[in-house]
């Protein structure tokens, strides 16, 4: 990890966080998709329908305990960017999962299980002359003052939810995923309501606005969300501008998309002989980032 390239290592840590933190809740894209959707804007009635409907959404959705998942993450500081794709299996219940991530042309086997992350590098480029690292993500969400474990929970994701109101909710069309037919909806989830609002709030300010498309039985088949996060400059950074050097805007898209509902999912941790520890050092970078 430590000798991966900037891009590399943010989409790295951005697909971890989409995995283990924010499977069923997150935040949402300005922009439209240019996926074809009609729009339109409910009212009255329909508007209350549309705004049950998302409330419900993430129980609906946890309550069928797996599914395949493809996703897709974008991230961007100043001049670098990376895309990072990868399909697998998560076990909505618990945050488990299996996948396999490519990044920029690399393939990197991953797996999160009980709130660990795993990845198996490319050759060559795994530290300790291991296989495999881990992170530790309840570590990580405990030094930064988040509550990584509640935000995978869908069973407290579902308890945001049911804090929308009319107001936060509006209908913009449908489109056909995967042979599905969706409704999407545009989301304004307040960020105060959300655990560790106030430093939540800092990073991404006080909404986070999420797009997401439900099935004819309410459950969704597609989720999406753009964070941008205030990242610290490096130490490298810091070196060779003034020191007063204000925090890199580091911009984060995802789009996740649920299939299979109902699929094995089979997250076992490697064998332990497999696998360097690199909690400490994630810690570390995070302390800087802060």
């Amino acid at each position: 990890m430590s000798r991966a390239g900037n891009g590399r290592k943010v989409c790295a840590l951005g697909v971890a966080g989409v995995l283990a933190g924010t499977v069923l809740t997150g935040c949402g894209d300005d922009g439209d998709t240019g996926d074809g959707a009609r729009g339109s804007s409910g009212k009255g009635g329909t508007q209350e329908q549309g705004t049950q409907a998302v409330r419900s959404a993430y129980d609906r959705t946890a309550e069928e305990d797996t599914a395949r998942v493809k996703l897709q993450v974008r991230t961007s500081a100043q001049s670098d960017s990376a895309t990072a794709n990868g399909q697998g299996a998560v076990d909505l219940d618990d945050g488990d999962s299996v996948m396999t991530v490519t990044v920029q042309g690399q393939r990197i086997e991953q797996r999160v299980v009980d709130q660990v992350l795993y990845q198996k590098m490319p050759k060559g480029q795994a530290p300790g002359k291991k296989p495999w690292i881990k992170i530790d993500l309840g570590k990580a969400a405990g030094q930064q003052g988040s509550d990584n474990q509640s935000m995978s929970d869908p069973a407290q994701s579902a308890a945001y939810a049911k804090g929308i109101t009319d107001k936060d909710v509006t209908k913009k069309g449908t489109a056909t995923i995967d042979g599905v037919e969706t409704t999407r909806y545009r989301v304004s989830v307040d960020v105060a309501k959300l655990p560790n609002g106030d430093t939540l709030r800092q990073q991404v300010g006080p909404t986070l606005p999420m797009d997401v498309w439900l099935d004819e039985q309410g459950r969704m088949r597609r989720q999406q969300f753009d964070m941008t996060l205030q990242a610290a400059p490096t130490s490298t950074e810091r070196s060779s501008t003034d020191a007063s050097s204000s925090p890199q805007k580091v911009k984060v898209r995802t789009l996740m998309e649920f299939t299979d509902f109902g699929t094995e999912v089979e997250a076992d941790a490697p064998p332990a002989g497999q696998v360097t520890d690199m909690t400490g050092q994630a810690l570390e970078q995070g302390k800087g980032q802060s």
